[in-house]
């Protein structure tokens, strides 16, 4: 599956970057440092997942290469001018789990702060909704730590429903963290 889209401004000679989501079953060397490089610029600016700080890039590589390896995990990337800037994940619920069966958990979804502005993020959630409503699911749920203001306000804007809280859901440089918990109903 692949959504491209490119923008271009009709009053101005100005070049508009282009933007597209594609879903991923290989990544070659330049995209996986791409993706490595995206991920620890979202990490260093709070952003990151459930990353505090960049981890070391072999460490780093070995995850995003061991993401396409498990059958229950289906992936997107969101790029800038061809450039991995963003991604998201679900992890499909339990093959054994029927009651849940219904419902996958949406993870890693970040972009990059260089590639901010240009839609990225709704992008990568309208092409995992698309995947999710295409494959029978009728919900998805997401967590998110409150630091993550503007990832709150994508997901609300996109009509998650905030369903509870955990007051320690992390630790932040050795403070607790609250963590929002989210559900949308496709």
């Amino acid at each position: 599956m692949r959504v491209h889209v490119a923008l271009m401004e009709q009053t101005s000679t100005a070049r508009q970057p282009t933007v597209g989501v594609d879903f991923v079953a290989e990544l070659n060397r330049l995209d996986l440092d791409h993706l490595c490089d995206a991920t620890d610029a979202a990490i260093v600016d709070g952003n990151g997942f459930g990353w505090l700080k960049p981890q070391p890039r072999d460490q780093m590589e070995r995850y995003w290469k061991g993401v396409l390896l498990v059958p229950e995990r289906q992936f997107w990337v969101g790029r800038l001018d061809g450039t991995i800037a963003a991604s998201a994940q679900i992890q499909l619920p339990p093959r054994f789990n029927e009651a849940q069966a219904h419902s996958p958990q949406l993870t890693t979804h970040f972009v990059a702060p260089w590639a901010r502005g240009h839609g990225l993020a709704a992008m990568l959630l309208e092409a995992v909704e698309a995947h999710c409503r295409d494959h029978g699911y009728t919900h998805l749920r997401l967590d998110v730590r409150e630091t993550q203001t503007r990832a709150i306000e994508v997901y609300e804007a996109a009509g998650f429903t905030r369903w509870g809280v955990l007051p320690s859901y992390a630790k932040v440089e050795g403070k607790p963290v609250t963590g929002f918990f989210y559900v949308k109903t496709l």
